[in-house]
């Protein structure tokens, strides 16, 4: 079982739709039950045949074997420390960028940790932590049919855990999944989120990043 923190948001949705599609269970997840449940069955609007529900985060995480981490960045500290019995032992994806927007404008804040993913170690330390999906569009991933020309970099210090990951990146059509080393190395990818939504902003395009030469 996949669960999503926060999955109510596009990204949040986009992912649990792809996952679904491969043939994962996938749980939504939301600080409240009713809008968990409308998330869901608007993912399953699209894609009638999936498998995916929807909870309050506390139950998701308690039922899930992965959970995805998609919270804005505010309120990853909170979300994190309500559950931290939830979440010991599991394997836990973060895809939060730590972002800000001025104007339109999007920048990245400066994490104390090193990052956001780094900082959801501190918070959670008992749990298998990887981070990844940062730098991909959640509007194309809405669209269940359409293949994703993008690489999807993939940092943690399991190599097991990040392999699985890896895995699921690829379950996405179109993507592959590239290893970016140790988790210390996730904050290049949260920053360039940044950049990214900035180029969208200037273009009116859903850009992406592909790695070459490997």
């Amino acid at each position: 079982m996949i669960g999503f923190i926060g999955g109510t948001g596009p990204e949040g949705r986009g992912l649990a739709l792809r996952f679904a599609l491969a043939g994962e269970d996938v749980l939504i997840g939301s600080r409240d039950a009713e809008r968990a449940r409308d998330a869901a069955e608007s993912v399953r609007e699209i894609a009638p045949s999936i498998s995916i529900g929807g909870g309050v985060n506390a139950d998701v995480a308690e039922q899930s074997n992965t959970v995805v981490i998609a919270v804005p960045y505010s309120a990853q500290r909170p979300t994190l420390e309500g559950l931290m019995d939830e979440l010991r032992g599991k394997l836990v994806v973060n895809v939060v960028a730590p972002l800000v927007f001025s104007n339109g404008v999007a920048s990245a804040i400066r994490v104390e940790a090193g990052s956001a993913a780094l900082e959801a170690r501190e918070i959670v330390p008992d749990a298998i932590h990887i981070a990844a999906f940062h730098n991909v569009s959640a509007q194309e991933l809405l669209v269940p049919d359409r293949a994703l020309d993008t690489d999807i970099v993939v940092f943690g210090d399991d190599a097991d855990a990040k392999q699985k990951v890896m895995g699921l990146a690829e379950a996405i059509k179109g993507a592959r999944g590239v290893d970016g080393g140790g988790l210390e190395n996730a904050r290049y990818c949260e920053d360039l989120t940044a950049l990214l939504l900035n180029i969208n902003r200037i273009y009116r395009a859903h850009s992406m990043i592909r790695i070459v030469g490997i």
